[in-house]
């Protein structure tokens, strides 16, 4: 894949050690920015989020593949939240092992056996890809997973391009600064939020995010042009802990998950008794608990069934392959031949796989020889099907610099994940909203198999297309 960034800047140490310094600054004066692990709930003390000094390359053609699927897989994870019956079928076998899943599960039974369904559906959720190096040289887009659920990063993404492009400058490289695109997903995943709460159809309604008490601010309501977010203090509700949910008396028209999308975010059966009880409300959630579960691993591998998609979109071949394209391989552990076939292959050659549970949040997935270890206590027992197996992509290295508060300067090859931001809102049976909204990328160390920005192993990035 061609280069970026040429070796005589990468390699320049006088011209990288000023540029850290740009950088930095940059990233302060944009707003690209965290509170310290120090003191996580205090807004007086703040450092630059890590990103990358320069933006990593991305083959234009691959890019604009990923953002034209959006809209497409907006649809699918629609539909698929509006088939029960293949949701029942899909995790039959993990429910049955998978607790956490388990109860999501029952929760989704629970709402469809009283008869609730939501007239108004809001989903934001993002599309993870690496770029897999072909023997030719080229790269093809395959899909790591779906986020259905607090799917981040859309607010700094959409300061980080600035960044970049003034790092450059400085270097002396503005035709690579033209290169790099403009960003705003807070826009749009915010833009969907208040046509949900529009929909809803109260003034006096607000929004409620859910999140932990480390994530303040998850949308900036100082960057979005509209309404409802000039009214802020007015319209916005933060709760912390499940325990406190309603807990002020207001009326909500929609509630956002930034967490519940892992075990520990459930502290308590009163946690679960607060999700069953916004499930049953009329507020829209984002994601509604059929949403949820539409995002699992399980669901993302019999997708790649044949004949599953065309299910989904039984008159449009060409959106099929386009999706199709985009699949790793994809393996049940299942009970029977077929997972007994994937338990002798992931053993006879551990490398070429990703061992997935059914976990979102990063820093869950098996790599290597752990794949062994962890196959061979589970092979002849039902446990087995609490995983999916995964063809390991295989994206170029790329050397670049990872700046972090503290961490020491050094080159390194990096790999990139690229992310594409989608909002959609569905009014009973017709679709008022569906859209890409924006794209993140992700930038870590070829060391480091798995992890994310908030596990302190990726760092921000920008695309540079070429």
């Amino acid at each position: 894949m061609a280069q970026g960034i040429p070796d005589e800047v990468l390699m320049n140490t006088e011209l990288i050690k000023d540029l850290v310094d740009v950088a930095k600054d940059a990233a302060l004066l944009q707003g690209v920015l965290m509170r310290i692990q120090e003191t996580p709930n205090s807004s007086e003390l703040v450092t630059y989020a890590p990103f990358t000094l320069f933006p990593s390359p991305v083959p234009k053609t691959v890019f604009l593949q990923a953002l034209a699927l959006q809209t497409h897989y907006n649809t699918l994870v629609d539909k698929i939240s509006q088939d029960p019956d293949f949701l029942q079928e899909a995790l039959a076998s993990t429910i049955a092992v998978d607790d956490f899943t388990a109860k999501l599960f029952r929760i989704h039974k629970q709402i469809l056996k009283e008869g609730r369904s939501q007239s108004i559906v809001l989903g934001l959720n993002r599309s993870d890809y690496m770029l897999d190096q072909r023997e030719d040289g080229s790269s093809s887009l395959k899909q790591i997973e779906i986020n259905t659920i607090a799917a981040s990063f859309g607010g700094l993404s959409s300061r980080t391009p600035d960044v970049h492009r003034h790092v450059l400058k400085v270097a002396g490289r503005l035709e690579e600064s033209q290169r790099i695109l403009d960003n705003n997903p807070a826009f749009g995943l915010t833009a969907a939020l208040a046509k949900a709460w529009e929909l809803y159809g109260s003034e006096r309604a607000v929004v409620m995010f859910l999140v932990e008490e480390t994530q303040r601010n998850i949308f900036d309501h100082r960057y979005i042009e509209h309404e409802l977010w000039k009214r802020y203090d007015q319209f916005v509700l933060t709760v912390y802990l499940y325990d406190s949910l309603f807990s002020d008396g207001r009326e909500v028209a929609v509630v956002y998950f930034r967490n519940g999308y892992m075990p520990q975010n459930y502290v308590s059966e009163q946690s679960w008794d607060a999700r069953l009880l916004m499930e049953r409300s009329r507020a829209v959630k984002c994601p509604d608990i059929s949403t949820h579960l539409a995002g699992t691993k399980k669901v993302q591998q019999v997708l790649a069934r044949p004949g599953v998609l065309e299910k989904f979109f039984p008159d449009q071949p060409q959106v099929v392959e386009q999706i199709r394209a985009t699949f790793a391989g994809l393996y049940t552990l299942d009970l029977g031949a077929e997972g007994d076939k994937t338990v002798t292959m992931a053993l006879a050659a551990p490398d070429r796989f990703v061992l997935k549970p059914q976990r979102e949040g990063g820093g869950n997935n098996i790599y290597g020889s752990e794949i062994c270890q962890v196959l061979e206590g589970v092979k002849d027992s039902t446990e087995r099907t609490a995983y999916i197996l995964m063809d390991k992509i295989c994206p170029w290295p790329v050397q670049n610099y990872l700046l972090r508060r503290d961490a020491p300067l050094k080159i390194s090859n990096c790999l990139s994940e690229l992310g594409i931001f989608g909002a959609y809102v569905r009014h009973g049976k017709d679709m008022v909203m569906n859209e890409c909204v924006g794209h993140l990328l992700r930038t870590k160390s070829s060391e480091h198999s798995d992890g994310g920005v908030a596990a302190g192993v990726a760092v921000l990035d920008n695309p540079l297309l070429v």
